[in-house]
């Protein structure tokens, strides 16, 4: 039998056939994190959810958002002891969104304090033109020391990705992360037992379809010709990493 799926980072809720999706990588074995983007959806998430081997829910607060939900955040405060996963969270500076970057920044700040605080937290980050204050949050509030982190579509430069390797960190990569040199040359510069795929569907489409879990296949099958391993190795190394994540001292 092949080694389990896994997509790490992905909007189950935002697909019209949301609980059919759950169904669909619970009976093919995907494990699969679900995060959400704002705390408001989190009740329905976990409920769908908590009972299941291979599909967990993360409790968001999208940076992209922050403008709109930034008022939410005692709610994301309320369920953050029911929350081993936290996602989407992050920084975003890009041009859309750096008018609410100083909002972004205060709650960011609030968030890993309090995971920091709280630990044993699995988080997945959204890091746009920010990764070097993403880690320098990090150390500020030694996040690390008792929780881990997965970067999620990472794009920061080749020192950036090298310190948050020295930090601990986790990358879930994209089958479109991997379509640019930029993409390849970071995979080949992160440690295989980093690395994990994640589709960010529906955010990301191939051949015009949006991504589903399952097709997180296909980032395995392009991880494998980087590697030049075979998928079936490639798919047994990120199992592992998954496990090895997954698990806490």
């Amino acid at each position: 039998m092949y080694p389990p799926l896994v997509d790490y980072h992905c909007h189950l809720d935002l697909y019209p056939n949301f609980e059919s999706l759950i169904s669909d990588c619970e009976r093919s074995r995907i494990h699969t994190l679900t995060v959400t983007t704002t705390p408001k959806a989190w009740p329905r998430n976990i409920e769908l959810t908590k009972n299941l081997e291979f599909v967990r829910t993360a409790l968001g607060m999208h940076p992209q958002l922050i403008l709109q939900i930034e008022n939410e955040l005692p709610i994301w405060e309320e369920y953050l002891f029911q929350a081993k996963f936290i996602g989407e969270v992050g920084l975003d500076a890009g041009p859309r969104f750096y008018n609410s970057f100083d909002v972004q920044k205060r709650v960011f700040n609030n968030i890993i304090s309090q995971c920091s605080r709280i630990g044993n937290k699995i988080l997945t980050v959204h890091a746009v033109r920010t990764a070097s204050k993403i880690l320098e949050v990090f150390e500020q509030y030694k996040l690390l020391d008792n929780n881990k982190v997965v970067l999620h579509w990472f794009s920061g430069s080749p020192y950036d990705a090298k310190k948050a390797i020295d930090m601990g960190c986790y990358f879930s990569v994209n089958l479109t992360m991997l379509s640019t040199p930029k993409g390849v040359a970071l995979l080949n510069d992160i440690p295989k037992d980093r690395i994990l795929t994640e589709t960010d569907g529906p955010f990301t489409q191939r051949n015009g379809i949006n991504q589903e879990p399952k097709d997180a296949l296909y980032c395995v099958d392009r991880i494998a010709s980087i590697w030049s391993f075979t998928p079936n190795e490639t798919r047994d190394i990120i199992y592992q990493n998954l496990l090895h994540l997954e698990t806490f001292n």
